[in-house]
């Protein structure tokens, strides 16, 4: 006896989203997509950057974001460059994925004490967006090399080089020295919760001692008032 293998495609047809009517019809249509959302992912990030870079108490972690300001300051005109070689406008389209990624930043900066704690904050943040930067610029130099786009290419190769060194320089600081101090730091603190739950704790026996101190006079001098011997 035969199953019945007959496929229901009303699901499929169901869960498909309608696109746009914009929406890019071929490879190069999604090169050109791509482009636009980390162009202005790079703008965005010149003004977000220097805001880590204030937060930044390690003097390494502070000098490694501001030269990688600088290095984004310039793939800002390696991506202009990129736009001029495929004969299009230079256009920016809000990147919802970098917007997330840098109110998160935030967030992380609110939520920790500056020091050591917050710089290993910082660090995670800014790796996060290091590895959104490294996978999109390396889908687009790929797309850039089956059009055939060499010097686009080149360039989008170029940019994912730097943002590949900048995650790496970020993991060695926090390997090398600011994780441990982060972990010192919470170590401290529990330490000095430690010390102040002792003190409080001597101070609640002393007040103890003393009660029972006052408790004893007072028996006893109800009891020599009974026995008639104070007036």
């Amino acid at each position: 006896m035969m199953k019945n293998t007959k496929v229901n495609t009303s699901k499929k047809s169901e869960s498909a989203i309608n696109a746009k009517p914009d929406a890019a019809m071929n490879l190069r249509d999604l090169l050109i997509d791509g482009l636009k959302d980390i162009y202005w992912a790079e703008k965005a990030l010149t003004t977000a950057l220097p805001k880590l870079v204030k937060n930044a108490t390690a003097s390494d972690l502070a000098y490694a974001l501001k030269n990688h300001l600088e290095e984004t300051k310039n793939h800002v005109t390696k991506l202009e460059e990129v736009f001029i070689s495929l004969d299009e406008k230079s256009s920016a389209r809000k990147c919802v994925a970098m917007e997330g990624l840098i109110n998160e930043a935030n967030h992380i900066m609110e939520d920790t004490l500056q020091g050591a704690v917050r710089d290993a904050g910082i660090i995670a943040a800014a790796q996060k967006v290091e590895h959104y930067e490294i996978a999109s610029y390396g889908a687009l130099a790929t797309f850039a090399r089956t059009l055939g786009e060499e010097e686009a290419a080149s360039i989008l190769e170029d940019i994912l080089a730097e943002e590949k060194a900048a995650d790496e320089t970020l993991s060695q600081l926090a390997e090398a020295s600011i994780n441990e101090e982060a972990n010192d730091s919470d170590e401290e603190s529990n330490e000095e919760e430690e010390e102040m739950e002792d003190e409080d704790e001597d101070e609640i026996d002393e007040e103890v001692e003393d009660n029972d101190y006052d408790s004893e006079e007072e028996d006893e001098y109800v009891e020599l008032y009974t026995k008639g011997k104070l007036r």
